[in-house]
């Protein structure tokens, strides 16, 4: 089974890198990866994988990973979000846009999950 998400726009291309098996994340949960020195914070959630910034931008602090997931409603659509475990700022898990702060955004990674493995995408 490949689960995958759009990659983000670019014009260099993406190396993948190999971070754990979906089987160790929890549903619901996330995981902090180091990826080319960044820490990154994947999430596990409706059974979809996305992967996002971990430094939550209000306060620094490499948290994200421990945030609190849940969807909210935006028109006829509902999408995943994920809280800063701090100040519990949320933002879009798809875009990493902020649900609070429209000036404010979390990176956001390309994923996909190959023989139960997962993959973030990260432009090198």
């Amino acid at each position: 089974m490949t689960l995958s998400l759009p990659s983000p726009p670019s014009a260099t291309s993406l190396h993948w890198v190999q971070v754990c098996a979906l089987r160790d994340i929890l549903p619901g949960l996330g995981v902090c990866a180091l990826i080319a020195g960044q820490q990154v914070a994947v999430f596990h959630v409706a059974e979809r994988v996305f992967a996002v910034g971990n430094r939550d931008p209000r306060t620094g602090a490499n948290v994200m990973s421990r945030g609190l997931t849940g969807s909210y409603t935006r028109g006829d659509e509902t999408r995943l979000k994920v809280a800063s475990p701090l100040l519990k700022n949320a933002f879009d898990l798809e875009t990493g846009e902020s649900l609070d702060d429209p000036s404010v955004q979390l990176p956001t990674y390309a994923v996909r999950v190959e023989g139960g493995e997962v993959w973030i995408g990260s432009a090198v």
